[in-house]
């Protein structure tokens, strides 16, 4: 290469090194001041230092280890080079190595530095942990050693060990080679193969790998406790396991320890070959696999295989006890269900505890109707799933639907998409909009109660909203939500210039402007922090555009999760955060759990194949892959929606890795449990995902004893969602509901489950709070109950005549809410909602009939609640309005001339039967109506055009449900 072809080079290569050292620094720049803004400055730091750290320390130790055994291999290189063909061939490396060979030596040894470094600073969780460890207070039942030791010291230990592994494989090939380069060792010529040097330095780091190998056996013991039981999908040590495993490795750990005394004595002091030593590796080799693997193999075959039940029952038991401890499954209360009833009670007409509070409104279907409904500009939106919180309004406690009004960038016309507006006009959403669970007005719609724009909204002068704002807020603008992507928002007017903020509509000729007066945000108002945010987001309007001023901050990780996830990095957080009005702030709150996988005999399970369900990426979000088998709800979080504080509150004081992550970032990240508002701590509802967790777990763990657990005759499943994607699993859903055993209603999370590969209802699970304490119970029906499950309720409620004639003329158009299941009177009360969504442009679905069954055969199909239960009970109701077809015309072939007089008919018959309210003629005439409109139908090949409604009068009291 030419000389200016060189400092060309040199000028490339400085600049990309520039380059990237900029954006390493411009990043970890721009961290830090989002951490000071937070004022979690504690967590970057300790995050930051403590990778740096670990990567000094195992790059230096590592990068000096490897460097030594090439240069000792260099230094015991014989006086005078052994002559031959072969050192021939091998003088020419030794000419070219020769004058730089340190400076190469020191380039192998910083490379595998640098690579080892790199991964041991990936471990800084495990360290921290290591460092901070507590203990639980609970002893594993096979060593008697505390659980902490599994949980915080055998994971760094482990990776210890195999770093040990392969720094001693590689520092044993650099040195193997150096030796030969060096004529230490020979493959022919006359004399020994290996000169004493050679074979001490070699045989010494064989000995040392050996070493490691004893102690790696000492771990092995420990980590069968993590280990899967032989013949099943439990986790722990089983039958062969704690009989023949854990001798054979003790066994093996001595022998290794024989074997290291015999390769130092035997090669370098007595015998100095390495005949002896190689003798000793072949026996350590054939003990392993004959004490390591065909002897337990032997035990596992014809000892246990033969009788597993009965051998493998102890550590049945201990996964059994474990499992439920780990997961807190062991604080369950079953109570069991008399599951006999399957006539509805006539009680159910006028009970006050369970009907009154029944959900109407399902969070995940009426999205789009609060959108279309209440948003009044197309750049605000809800989220793809709403959430369900109660507040007491008026004196009365009740479930609401809310949602936070946000800015939806995507929703942003091309004129509105410019970067000015986009980042410094179209900031915030306004208002958290609520409505009652149990309550439509309407035709359908939600009665909204809150969120207004202007105080009022519109239809309350029709009774269509509540006439002024159940739930004001100090501060309703939304700033921090989960709709906001990755979109970043410059905030903050020059003195004495104008608002630029859009903030809402006001009814008048402009809308309002805004300014940003909060805590949140980093100030950009100097030239070095605009250049600073310049470069991270590289856009000059940082440097150029007069909307950003001196009074300027620029908000960004505006989504809630990834706020929580940065401030408390050891978390796990639940993928549906909810908003709560709490003392005048609109606040996200997360939960956080801290999870491990190193719980002895815990049962593990996927955490995303054990929350995933049928909403899952429908408005929550999908966990990550990770083997668990602890979970605590340890923290509770909060995000505020106008400042995005992050707050997080200790949630479980007992847990012993939130202490250890606490103390490992200063002792004051988590805030202590009695400083929790009581306001928040009434928001405060049963996680989602650890529900499902713990519900997977409790379709086989409610199964106390081993022989039971072995056989799995009781087994349960979790159904499939009857009213969703029919391949993913019902999800639980949030009621505030009284169920048998409790003495007042309580927000709950329930779920039901199923005989495992059957139908009908086996249990239902719910998770509440009471004074502040979770509560799982399960009420457990009778094995041979006739309660349908949830799948064989949507097929009786579905197949009832008038709802499958109303739902076929509806067609597409149908959206089926969830389906709740309610026990009441010793039976089980089923309540699903049916919404209608229009077929024109941005359609949105109103609730408009209801769908109600009890027992294995009692069905209703009604406009309201109230009369679906009148149906069920037999005290009346009106009866469901179907809209027919029109009466097709007379004239054409005779086939459709017949089916055509059937048609008119069956509509005759459906109106008397209406205006009489005999629902059992109602509902023969619907069936006919059914049939006579596919009979013409297939005469004529098209269907007929729809008419309206019949008159639905008052009816008799009808004798039939």
């Amino acid at each position: 290469m030419s000389r200016r072809g060189r400092a060309w080079l040199i000028v490339l290569t400085g600049l990309l090194i520039f380059f990237a050292v900029l954006g390493w620094v411009v990043e970890a720049w721009t961290e830090w001041l989002w951490f000071d803004e937070l004022g979690a400055t504690q967590v970057f730091t300790g995050q930051l230092g403590t990778r740096i750290g670990l990567f000094a320390v195992f790059g230096l130790i590592i990068g000096a280890f490897i460097f030594g055994n090439l240069y000792l291999a260099y230094r015991l290189r014989p006086f005078l080079p052994p002559t031959g063909v072969e050192q021939q061939a091998l003088e020419r490396y030794r000419y070219l190595l020769g004058p730089h060979l340190i400076r190469w030596f020191a380039l192998a040894a910083g490379a595998v530095a640098f690579f080892a470094g790199l991964a041991a600073q990936g471990h800084w969780q495990q360290w921290l942990l290591f460092e901070h460890a507590k203990p639980f207070g609970k002893d594993d039942p096979q060593f008697g050693i505390d659980i902490g030791f599994y949980v915080f010291k055998l994971p760094f230990w482990q990776y210890l060990l195999n770093t040990g592994f392969t720094v001693t494989v590689l520092a044993l090939i650099g040195a193997l080679g150096v030796h030969y380069l060096y004529g230490g060792v020979r493959l022919s010529g006359p004399g020994d193969r290996m000169t004493t040097g050679a074979r001490a330095h070699l045989t010494g780091l064989v000995a040392l790998f050996v070493s490691l190998k004893a102690i790696a056996y000492v771990l092995d013991r420990r980590a069968l406790l993590l280990d899967t039981i032989a013949g099943t999908d439990l986790t722990g040590a089983g039958f062969t396991d704690v009989q023949a495993l854990l001798p054979a490795k003790e066994m093996l750990t001595y022998i290794s320890v024989i074997v290291v005394i015999a390769i130092l004595i035997f090669s370098n002091a007595v015998m100095r070959n390495l005949v002896w030593p190689g003798v000793a590796l072949g026996l350590l080799a054939i003990s392993a696999v004959a004490i390591g693997g065909i002897y337990p193999w032997g035990v596992q075959t014809f000892q246990v295989d033969p009788s597993r039940n009965v051998k493998e029952a102890p550590y049945i038991d201990r996964t059994i006890a474990a499992t439920r401890a780990a997961y807190g499954l062991d604080a369950a209360k079953t109570t069991p269900y008399g599951s006999d009833t399957v006539e509805p009670p006539a009680s159910l007409a006028q009970d006050k505890t369970i009907v009154p509070n029944i959900r109407l409104l399902d969070p995940a279907v009426v999205a789009d109707t609060y959108t279309q409904l209440s948003q009044v500009r197309s750049f605000y939106q809800f989220g793809d799933k709403l959430d369900i919180d109660r507040y007491t309004i008026d004196g009365k406690t009740a479930d609401y639907v809310v949602g936070l009004r946000e800015i939806e960038y995507g929703k942003l016309t091309a004129a509105q998409s410019n970067w000015i507006n986009k980042h410094t006009v179209y900031t915030h959403g306004y208002g958290l909009v609520a409505a009652p669970a149990n309550t439509t007005v309407c035709a359908g719609q939600p009665l909204f109660v809150s969120g207004f724009f202007t105080g009022q909204a519109q239809g309350a002068d029709q009774g269509c909203a509540s006439s002024t704002d159940k739930l004001p807020v100090d501060q309703p603008r939304i700033y921090y939500g989960e709709r906001m992507g990755d979109e970043y928002a410059i905030v903050g007017k020059p003195d004495g210039g104008q608002s630029a903020e859009y903030d809402r509509p006001t009814g008048e000729a402009s809308d309002a402007r805004y300014t940003y007066t909060g805590t949140g945000g980093v100030e950009i108002g100097s030239t070095w922090r605009r250049l600073l945010y310049a470069i991270k987001y590289a856009e000059s309007n940082f440097l150029l555009a007069d909307a950003v001023n001196d009074n300027s901050k620029i908000l960004y990780e505006r989504d809630p999760r990834t706020r929580v996830q940065k401030v408390a990095p050891f978390l796990t957080l639940d993928g549906d955060p909810y908003p709560a009005a709490v003392n005048g702030r609109i606040v996200w709150i997360v939960d956080g759990y801290t999870t491990s996988g190193n719980f002895p005999y815990a049962q593990r399970v996927d955490l995303q194949d054990a929350t995933s369900d049928s909403l899952t990426g429908d408005g929550t979000f999908r966990l990550a892959r990770q083997e668990i088998n602890y979970i605590r709800n340890s923290v509770k979080a909060t995000v505020d929606a106008y400042d995005g504080t992050v707050t997080l509150y200790e949630f479980d004081e007992t847990d012993p890795i939130l202490q250890a992550w606490d103390d490992a970032f200063g002792g004051d990240l988590v805030k202590p449990k009695a400083e929790i508002p009581a306001e928040l701590a009434s928001h405060f509802r049963y996680p989602a995902d650890m529900f499902k967790v713990q519900r997977d777990l409790l379709t086989r763990f409610h199964v106390n004893n081993a022989n039971d657990f072995f056989n799995a005759p009781d087994f349960w499943a979790v159904p499939n969602d009857p009213a969703g994607r029919a391949d993913a699993k019902q999800p639980p859903y949030y009621l505030l509901t009284q169920l048998p055993g409790q003495t007042e209603p309580r927000f709950q999370l329930t779920a039901a489950v199923t005989p495992r590969e059957k139908q009908n209802l086996a249990a239902l699970i719910s998770g509440s709070y009471v004074d502040g304490k979770p509560h799982l119970e399960v009420l457990e029906l009778s094995k041979d109950g006739r309660i349908p499950g949830p799948g064989q309720a949507q097929q009786l409620m579905e197949n009832y005549d008038p709802a499958r004639t109303q739902l076929n003329i509806w067609s597409t158009n149908v959206v089926k809410g969830n389906l709740l299941s309610l026990p009441y009177g010793g039976g089980m009360l089923y309540v699903e909602p049916i919404y209608l969504k229009s077929s024109g442009d941005n359609p949105y679905p109103l609730m408009k009939k209801v769908l109600v069954s009890y027992g294995d055969s009692k069905v209703a199909f009604a406009d309201t609640l109230a009369d679906g239960i009148k149906q069920l009970v037999g005290t009346g109701g009106t009866p469901p309005v179907v809209t027919p077809e029109q009466p097709p015309p007379t004239t054409g072939t005779p086939s459709q001339a017949a089916a055509a007089a059937k048609v008119k008919q069956a509509i005759a018959d459906l109106r008397a039967a209406q205006q009489s309210g005999n629902f059992e003629a109602y509902g023969k005439a619907l069936a006919a109506l059914e049939a006579a409109m596919k009979e013409f139908e297939a005469a004529s090949g098209q269907p007929a055009p729809a008419s309206p409604a019949p008159p639905t009068p008052t009816p008799t009291p009808a004798t039939t449900g």
